[in-house]
């Protein structure tokens, strides 16, 4: 069963059986085709619900929307299709982070988080594992990306063929034409403070196998890691919690895909069984 619900401007796409909602949210750049796989491997026992974030419809306006509207905006998202119940987060990239936001701010609404190679970014342990070398190569990627952002509306051809560069440079697949400049907002943010910047972002480590129970999947090669092993050594001694390492780059349900959507259902079906 498939429906298409129309949300604040977005599409919502409410696909699969059961009463459990699982709420999938993408990053940079990718679309909510990202998960295909994941939802042909949950559709018979899970309701699996996908979105772009907002400014990612690249046949619409370009819009960048703070992070206080984006969680109102995912709020009406998770009220609209389980009005009752909570639902399971299933998160990638910059979809951790505004998903990781929501949780913190919305604990009652979430039940368990998936967080796929995106962890405790915002804490001190994070940063502290870094050398810097690989804060340079982070901060290289996102600058240029978020320069791209405000060239955007002015040079918006020099703009794309910034951000395509940079999506092939670090390792994304995605066709050209799905990659465009209005895309990185997220790191305009995050380096230029537009609407608002990303300041008070919620801590991870505090939030993650602590208050909420949560799967950790990441990928190991890679030059850098989006999260610390102190806090990977936390979440794997928390009752409920699993993380798994796979053999792949950042975008790990592309890249193993059977094994990770192995993974996601085994933990779900166990985690909702016991809950």
């Amino acid at each position: 069963m498939k429906t298409r619900l129309e949300i604040e401007g977005l599409e919502v796409l409410v696909e699969g059986e059961g009463t459990h909602a699982v709420l999938m949210l993408n990053g940079w750049p990718d679309s909510p085709a990202l998960w295909d796989d994941t939802v042909a491997a949950l559709r018979d026992g899970y309701r699996c619900v996908r979105f772009s974030l907002p400014g990612y419809e690249l046949g619409k306006p370009p819009r960048a929307m703070p992070v206080s509207s984006v969680n109102v905006l995912i709020r009406r998202i998770v009220d609209t299709v389980s009005p009752n119940d909570q639902v399971t987060l299933l998160l990638h990239d910059w979809g951790c982070f505004f998903g990781y936001e929501f949780t913190a701010r919305h604990m009652d609404r979430v039940a368990r988080v998936v967080g796929v190679d995106i962890g405790d970014t915002s804490a001190g342990a994070y940063r502290r594992s870094l050398s810097a070398k690989q804060k340079g190569m982070i901060a290289g990627y996102q600058i240029w990306l978020a320069l791209a952002w405000k060239l955007g509306p002015v040079l918006p051809g020099l703009a794309n063929r910034m951000t395509r560069y940079m999506a092939r440079q670090i390792g994304c697949r995605n066709p050209p034409e799905q990659i465009a400049w209005q895309m990185n907002y997220p790191y305009a943010m995050l380096w230029l403070g537009e609407e608002g910047g990303l300041r008070g972002a919620a801590r991870v480590d505090r939030l993650l196998g602590i208050k909420i129970p949560a799967l950790f999947i990441y990928g190991r090669r890679k030059p850098f890691m989006f999260h610390s092993e102190d806090w990977v050594a936390q979440l794997q001694r928390a009752p409920g919690c699993e993380v798994l390492a796979l053999d792949t780059g950042h975008w790990v349900m592309r890249q193993k895909p059977a094994e990770f959507n192995a993974c996601v259902r085994a933990w779900l079906d166990i985690s909702l069984a016991t809950a």
